[in-house]
């Protein structure tokens, strides 16, 4: 047979494997912990997983969607924080490759394809979450335009509590605006979130920002398009990675619940063959094999470019993180006691997904979205 050519996307992809496989036993610990260890995170960045998708210009790997996707399916299924932080990396890198100026993309991009810097992405207020519209933190130009001013208070920054840059939305004018701000700056205050429900180890932090000066040169994309294009490229990645991490977290349980299901007995008989259970079992591998589904088909439409595949992706979120809740509640369901025990992998999973219905999207906005979507391919005088 002929040899199979390696490239820099499978290594990868083989390399996030590897990297979960390693987490594995630790992940629950780090749950427990509340953070993933310095260490991990500078191994995770040190293998290339970090805006791997970036082009080899800026020091990515230039993986495809697909070789992206499976990474992100690999880290999830192991460790939701871990997906976590490729997610938010790549999310924030996406945004400067798109809407960043030259300057801006030979600065940022390289730091952040190799982990020299850890990013964040600060959009969540008080009063805005779904409805990002509704962000009050002003960003304001002084000093003749030359330095802009920050000043408002962000939530659940994920990898906040460790992030040397944000990508902060705000608005200048009263229009969306979108700036970088290093956390090192003074006016920068980050409040730790622990005991969460989900993604307990991905060191959330709500940040305080009070009149932080950052260079004119820090405003990504002009105001009136933080919102529409940079925020939104950013949202949209970030949709694509937990769908696929998602996927990792639906297939992980599955075979958790169907491990136990195969050698539990109860009277007499493995668990899997009663009925009731069985059906758990063939429902969330269904769900799960129908999310991986979805996911793949997101990333063929998104290998046509940037913009590209926009519908698909929110259609295999909304999928996706469906089927991780379900297959996270039945597993637990099907362990029983040992699902509920505090190392397991399975009720971990079961509280993370929660977490997943909600992020990048309510479950919600996105069937508005994909409704909307249908109504104008079959809707009247389609």
């Amino acid at each position: 047979m002929p040899a199979t050519t390696e490239t820099a996307g499978t290594r990868l992809v083989a390399a996030a494997a590897g990297f979960a496989a390693a987490s594995r036993d630790a992940a629950a610990d780090w749950d427990r912990e509340g953070r993933v260890p310095k260490g991990v995170r500078r191994d995770l960045a040190a293998s290339g997983l970090l805006a791997a998708d970036l082009p080899p210009a800026y020091g990515g790997a230039g993986l495809t969607p697909a070789e992206l996707g499976e990474a992100a399916a690999h880290l999830g299924g192991v460790c939701s924080a871990l997906r976590g932080l490729l997610t938010v990396q790549s999310m924030v890198a996406a945004a400067l490759a798109r809407w960043g100026t030259r300057g801006q993309r030979a600065h940022w991009l390289p730091a952040l394809a190799d982990g020299t810097l850890t990013a964040g992405f600060a959009a969540t207020e008080e009063g805005a979450g779904s409805a990002l519209g509704e962000v009050e933190t002003a960003v304001e130009e002084t000093a003749g335009g030359a330095v802009l001013t920050v000043t408002g208070r962000k939530k659940w920054v994920t990898f906040g509590q460790d992030a040397d840059v944000l990508l902060v939305l705000g608005r200048t004018g009263g229009k969306p605006a979108a700036v970088l701000v290093e956390t090192d700056r003074p006016g920068v205050t980050r409040e730790p979130v622990r005991g969460q429900l989900g993604m307990r180890a991905a060191g959330i932090a709500h940040v305080a920002l009070d009149r932080v000066r950052v260079p004119a040169d820090h405003r990504v994309a002009p105001p009136g398009a933080g919102l529409s294009h940079v925020a939104a490229t950013a949202l949209d990645h970030g949709r694509f990675t937990v769908a696929w991490g998602c996927v990792g977290m639906a297939e992980a349980c599955v075979a958790d619940a169907a491990a136990h299901a195969a050698t539990r007995l109860q009277g007499g008989v493995p668990l899997g063959g009663h009925q009731a259970v069985g059906a758990l079992l063939a429902r969330i591998a269904v769900d799960a094999a129908a999310a991986r589904e979805l996911a793949a088909r997101a990333a063929r439409s998104r290998a046509g470019g940037p913009g590209r595949g926009v519908t698909e992706t929110i259609v295999a979120k909304y999928a996706a993180a469906d089927a991780a809740a379900r297959a996270g509640r039945d597993a637990v369901q099907i362990l029983g006691a040992a699902g509920c025990a505090s190392d397991s992998r399975v009720g971990r999973h079961y509280r993370d997904a929660k977490i997943m219905e909600i992020i990048e999207g309510a479950q919600q906005v996105s069937e508005l979205h994909i409704a909307a979507h249908v109504m104008r391919r079959f809707g009247a005088g389609a």
